[in-house]
């Protein structure tokens, strides 16, 4: 078929349209292709703030040299098999703690994997040597309609309770728990008003020298958690709730062989132990484990409960502590009577003292009543040993 020069010269300008346009369009928009984000990703020096888009963190180890903040709109993206490894700060330069937060509205994506998880860790391998994770969300607290997180100063709180942070799968926090002082820490992993849109499921805080994990108010779910400290140098709680956490916990796992504190404490509000919502979360399939005889500290509990939280309890196993459940103040009394604080399917062993309760005025008060034993309780799967879904990603167990 003939092809007249008109024709030929037509279609040539419609394709130098088209590559006009489209280079233009690539310079208006010179971030395209890095996830349209304006941050610069420096495998070396991996801090500052991510404002827009998403950073992708792919295979290797990136250096974690400052505070990492993913704020509202932006991404952070974290592949399977990746290390991300604190550097060394001094414990008086606050300012240069390094930590990772996820700011409200901001949010985080971790795809680790059973046979590659994500690790985040420190270059000195003791606990804490850096701030661990943090998100912020909007979930419902009752520290006041938001508040300022006690380690990012980050907001956090508000009323959507399905509020999302983003997911982390197969996630390993190791050496956090950086102290500002002896009552400002950081944890391993920091809830703030996260909300049960958020997926969190195969985490490991390893080594931690503050709380493992703890939750600040949120309805934040919580799957198939690990929390174990076997340091010399002594660590905190392995989980804690407080500030009216109402969400759930499913399958977790923790032991300590040091003389650190307890399994769980658990708080709804010190300033006032009646502010709503109240701390009330679902935990099935615990496994706690602490240091047995040769801890001696007063802190030797498996579970401490106090200033007016509730909980439900289901199929646990606590093993080596002092005291198995420690029940304090007028309000906590009243929910163990009223059954909105209960625990079935409970498995002690080596155990000294099963339960022990006192009032707001100290007096002692019988709560056997928040427990029903079961011999054949599992626990987090396999009563005191590893638990089978633990296999392959985690470390120390």
């Amino acid at each position: 078929m003939k092809t007249t020069s008109s024709k030929l010269l037509g279609t040539a300008l419609i394709l130098a349209t088209i590559l006009t346009t489209s280079c233009s369009n690539n310079d208006d928009n010179p971030t395209d292709e890095n996830g349209g984000t304006s941050f610069v990703l420096d495998r070396e020096n991996l801090t500052g703030e991510i404002k827009d888009g998403e950073v992708i963190l792919e295979s290797g180890t990136y250096k974690l040299t400052g505070k990492l903040i993913v704020n509202a709109g932006a991404k952070l993206t974290i592949k399977e098999g990746v290390k991300i490894e604190a550097t060394t700060t001094s414990s008086e330069d606050f300012a240069s703690v390094r930590y990772i937060a996820v700011a409200q509205n901001g949010k985080i994506d971790v795809q680790g994997s059973a046979s590659k998880p994500v690790v985040m860790t420190a270059s000195v391998q003791s606990p804490g040597q850096w701030g661990g994770l943090v998100l912020c969300g909007n979930a419902p607290i009752n520290k006041g309609t938001s508040a300022s997180a006690e380690v990012s100063d980050l907001t956090y709180g508000g009323g959507d309770s399905a509020d999302s942070s983003g997911s982390i799968k197969y996630l390993r926090i190791e050496y956090s728990g950086f102290s500002y002082n002896s009552e400002k820490e950081f944890n391993g992993l920091s809830l703030f008003g996260v909300g049960s849109g958020t997926t969190i499921e195969y985490v490991q805080v390893h080594e931690g020298s503050d709380d493992g994990v703890e939750f600040f108010g949120g309805t934040a779910n919580a799957k198939y958690v690990v929390v174990t400290n076997f340091s010399d140098q002594v660590g905190d709680d392995l989980f804690d709730w407080t500030e009216g956490w109402s969400g759930t916990g499913e399958n977790w796992y923790g032991i300590r062989t040091n003389a650190g504190n307890r399994g769980i404490e658990a708080d709804n509000n010190s300033n006032n132990h009646l502010a709503t919502p109240i701390s009330n979360p679902i935990i099935k399939n615990l496994t706690l484990i602490g240091m047995g005889a040769a801890d001696t500290s007063s802190e030797s509990q498996a579970i401490k409960l106090r200033v007016g939280t509730k909980a439900q309890f289901d199929n646990l196993v606590l093993s080596n502590w002092k005291t198995g459940f420690d029940i304090q103040h007028d309000e906590g009394i009243a929910y163990v009577t009223d059954g909105t604080l209960a625990a079935t399917n409970v498995r002690f062993d080596n155990v000294t003292t099963l339960s022990v309760g006192k009032n707001t005025a100290g007096d002692s008060f019988d709560v056997s009543s928040v427990y029903s034993i079961n011999e054949n309780a599992t626990g987090a799967g396999n009563g005191t040993a590893k638990p089978t879904w633990a296999n392959g990603w985690t470390v120390g167990l």
